[in-house]
Parts: C-alpha cells; structure tokens; sequence
C-alpha cells in the first residue's frame, strides 16, 4: 500500500510539473484592446501645417449640431461631456468661410492634439468606404426581382450601454419570442423568405451582388429606370456577426491577402456565379434600408456624410462626433487629413479603426476598394474636459 501511495504521489507530481511546463509554453491570450492617449502638440501632427482643414469644417458643424441637442451632462466618454463641446462648436459655426489658416488657427486654439494607441502599440489601420449607386425598381419583374428591405417590425436592437456602463458602444439585436430576445435571422434565412410575410421591399435591384455591396457599404443610390435617384440608408441590421469574405477566399486559397480588395472580391462573386451566393451567405450580417429625405447619406451618427472628412470608427473607443487627424500610408500613397468620427461599421473593430467616407459613385469606389493604409491617429478633444486614458 505504501509503495501504491508513492507511486500516486510521484504520478501527481509528474502530472502538476508537466501541467506547470506547459502552461509556461502556452502562448499568453493578447490583452483586450484599450484606447490610451498621450497628449502632443499640433507640430507633433505629419502634414499638419499644410492640411486642407478648412474642408473639414462642414463636417464639424455638423456633428456640432447632433451634440447641440444632448444634456449638458451627457457623457461623451473620452470626449468629455456635451457641455464641453459648446464653445467650440460656437466658434466654428462664427467661422465665415475661413482659409485653411483661419481654420487650423480655430483648431489649434479650441482643441488639443492626442495620440492615439493600443496598449502601448501605435499602428493604425484606415480603409474606405463610398456611397454605391446601382439599378433598381419599384416594381418586381423579371429583370428587377433582388429585393432591397426595409427594417422589419419584430427586428429589436438593443444598446447594452443602457443596462452597463462597461458595454458602452456594444449593441445586439434579435427577436423576441415566448418573451425571449432570440438571435434574428442569417442571411441565407432571410433571403429564403423568413421576413416575406412582412412585404418590405422598399425597391428591387437586378443583381445579388449589388446588394451585397450595398450592404457592406451601408448606404447608397438607387437609379430607377426613368432616370430617377433615390438615397437610401441604413436603418438596422440583424445583429449577426459580420463575416469577411475576403479572408473566407484567402482561407480557400482563391486570392492572396495582399490579393483582398472590393474590386477583387466582386471580380471573384461575378466570375463563379453558381458558387456567389453560398460564399455571400457565409456572411450572415444583413442590413436594411430606409429612404433618406434629406437626399444625402448619413452616418450613425444621424448627420450627413462629407467625402474624404467623415470617417467609420469604433464607438466604444472613439465617440461619434470627435475629429481625427489621420497619418497614413499606403506605399507612396500618404493620407492626412482631419476628419471627423460619423459613422460605424460591422468590420470596424478597435481604437485604431477607422474608415474613410470617399464619396459616391464609381470614382469613390476606385479609391474606396483598394484603400488599406497604415500609420497613425491623432484624436483631437476641446482644451477642456480632457480626460487621458
């Protein structure tokens, strides 16, 4: 028995210094993604002297007045709080169509450069995004039979900063059934007729894949067959994680990550039409439409977007309405430009995330597709009410 007791004993040891070994090679998890920020000086910002800043004042006055109609107490999160944002947003607003140096003098005197990081890392990442145009119809037929939705009535989005201030900027949605908020419906549940019942077709598209970058993009213009164009908007989606088709294809060898583009993924969709709609369905996010009166596209936000000075950012970092100085490159491509956060997106993910407005159409969408540039971000925040994370 005393032999039996040893061997266990020497069997637990071996077992905890094996376990010990192993976790000491274990590869340690990254820690969660955390916003900090170092405040700097206006000399420390690439380019800043010569910036166009003067064409980002009309996207400021813009988010000015979504914030105008906040509690003076309203949390802003690192931008402070609303009341700190009065008078600089008065100031701009007095502003009478100022050159660039009477808008960086505005700047430099009402606001305070930071840069941002990760946990101490620094490397940005800055894509694009456009505002699609594509054809479509009122009615179905047999050209036009790809229906563009509307938000469905048993669609609830949820906002779990509500019920935790730790879940800031963290959103779901669902459905609920026998009292429950149950996950929405996929893609693929959705496109087999899950919502029919419904009848929400705002318009009908002639193309799958249309759609599908209309989606991704967020917002768009449909051209009808008369001539006439029409703004839609996002207006919900159904919770669903979003899903990159780029890395699903890459994953396949079918492309090379430096292959991944919009313009390469739309390239492959079209040219394997009998395999485009299981790879779409793969992403299982979808997005519905309302038609936008004021006849421009708008961000999360709810202000208009401005081209080439609006940007898609993650708001549980960077609250919509602050403006970024943007230092990135993409080979000899550099971008700097001040632009503010106006919008969000499934794909934007992270403090040093953001996505740049390029406009509509087809020159957009040329500059859109294959931007991934890299470098750095600066948040700009009103001199007072600072906080540094």
């Amino acid at each position: 028995m005393a032999d039996d007791r040893s061997r266990r004993r020497a069997a637990t040891a071996a077992g905890l210094l094996l376990f010990l070994l192993l976790s000491a090679c274990a590869p340690k998890a990254p820690p969660p993604p955390h916003l900090e920020l170092t405040r700097a000086a206006f000399s420390d910002l690439p380019g800043w002297r010569d910036g166009n800043q003067a064409a980002s004042l009309p996207a400021l006055l813009r988010s000015c007045a979504a914030l105008a109609k906040l509690p003076d107490d309203a949390k802003l999160g690192v931008g402070g709080l609303a009341r700190d944002w009065r008078k600089p947003c008065a100031e701009a607003a007095s502003l009478d169509h100022p050159t660039d140096a009477a808008a960086r003098q505005f700047f430099e005197s009402a606001f305070a450069p930071y840069a941002m990081t990760d946990n101490g890392k620094s490397d940005a990442l800055v894509t694009g995004y456009y505002e699609p145009e594509i054809s479509a119809a009122r009615q179905k037929s047999a050209r036009f039979d790809v229906p563009i939705l509307a938000r469905p009535p048993d669609l609830v989005g949820v906002s779990l900063g509500d019920f935790r201030p730790s879940w800031r900027g963290e959103r779901i949605a669902g459905r609920v059934v026998d009292g429950k908020l149950v996950p929405y419906w996929t893609r693929a549940e959705i496109e087999a007729g899950a919502l029919d019942r419904f009848h929400l077709a705002l318009f009908y598209a002639t193309d799958p894949t249309d759609l599908f970058f209309l989606q991704i993009q967020g917002s768009g213009r449909v051209r009808l067959p008369d001539g006439t164009a029409i703004e839609i908007g996002y207006d919900g989606e159904n919770g669903r994680a979003y899903v990159a088709l780029g890395r699903i294809l890459v994953k396949r060898g079918a492309m090379t990550l430096d292959q991944v583009s919009m313009q390469s993924i739309e390239t492959w969709l079209r040219a394997h039409p009998a395999d485009a709609k299981a790879l779409m369905d793969e992403n299982p996010s979808y997005v519905f439409f309302r038609v936008l009166a004021g006849g421009a596209p708008l961000g999360s936000e709810g202000v208009a977007l401005t081209s080439q000075h609006s940007v898609a950012v993650d708001p549980r970092f960077v609250p919509l309405g602050l403006p970024l100085w943007l230092d990135v490159a993409q080979g000899e491509t550099v971008t700097r430009r001040l632009a503010v956060a106006q919008d969000t997106g499934a794909a934007i993910k992270g403090p040093l995330r953001a996505d740049l407005f390029c406009g509509t159409g087809a020159s957009a969408a040329a500059q859109a597709g294959p931007l991934r540039a890299t470098g750095r971000l600066f948040l700009l925040l009103p001199q007072i009410g600072v906080t540094e994370g």
